[in-house]
């Protein structure tokens, strides 16, 4: 097969640092250009290099699917968590911080770009080969590096800040911790009028999730407020002074066989009609 033209070089430039940041950036052209799965795999097992600790390196699987989830390249993406599988969700090496992640940041990048299909992929793979010690560490790990915004953060925080709710239930369908009520009502109270649907929403899947909810301290300082926003039954409940609304109880039985089945109920059962 011959070379791309982007990766021609001299012989003296092949193993050079210049010439491996050239061949990192056709990469990413490659796959933002929706490139075959088959002719990305040969680039990044033969072709492209990224340039680490004074020699040239091939890119790792886990890499490659950062820039699929990047450019949305979902059968790139599909084709790596297959091959590779958990390796493919390892914490790459940052340039920026020269040492590796604590936790994968494949989930968040999934959350932030809103890649509710190759979100899917992954929990599935976690599902499918990780242990349930393994699946929980990576559902619940911060892999953002100090310099990023979304340092400190699970991806299920991340997607109650950015009202990413199809995110939000595949994360919490496949177990990740149902934390970050907080941080729901504080998107909820600050949101627009066309970013609040998406908050309540987001609020109303986490709910399903809770077992037992404490009242948060914002709920506790402005009761009035809240119940207003809220409404009776909710208020009510995280405030400990009813039970969960019935409708609450039995969509809570209903999500757990899969992430579909509330999206395909008719609207006056959906989550918001507890209220």
């Amino acid at each position: 097969m011959p070379r791309l033209p982007w990766l021609l070089a001299s012989q003296n430039d092949v193993m050079s640092e210049r010439h491996c940041e050239r061949t990192s950036f056709s990469f990413y052209c490659a796959v933002r250009e929706g490139l075959p799965v088959w002719l990305l795999e040969d680039m990044r097992a033969m072709e492209v290099f990224c340039w680490e600790d004074g020699r040239p390196r091939a890119f790792l699987p886990s890499e490659a699917l950062l820039y699929a989830l990047v450019h949305d390249h979902q059968d790139y993406a599909r084709y790596l968590l297959d091959r590779y599988s958990l390796s493919a969700l390892t914490a790459p090496r940052c340039s920026f911080c020269c040492g590796h992640r604590s936790g994968t940041p494949h989930l968040n990048v999934a959350v932030r770009y809103d890649r509710v299909s190759i979100l899917g992929a992954m929990v599935e793979t976690l599902k499918d080969v990780a242990t349930a010690t393994e699946r929980q560490q990576l559902l619940e790990s911060c892999g953002s590096c100090a310099h990023v915004s979304d340092e400190g953060k699970t991806a299920v925080r991340l997607a109650l800040e950015l009202s990413r709710a199809d995110c939000l239930l595949l994360l919490l369908v496949h177990g990740a911790r149902p934390d970050g009520l907080d941080a729901a009502l504080q998107t909820l109270v600050s949101s627009g009028a066309a970013q609040r649907r998406r908050a309540r929403r987001c609020l109303d899947l986490l709910l399903l999730f809770l077992p037992y909810p404490q009242p948060p301290r914002c709920v506790r300082e402005e009761p009035q407020r809240w119940q207003s926003l809220l409404g009776n039954r909710v208020f009510s409940w995280l405030c400990g002074l009813a039970p969960p609304p019935l409708l609450l109880q039995a969509l809570r039985c209903l999500v757990r066989s899969g992430p579909d089945q509330i999206s395909t109920l008719p609207n006056f059962l959906q989550p918001h009609s507890w209220q």
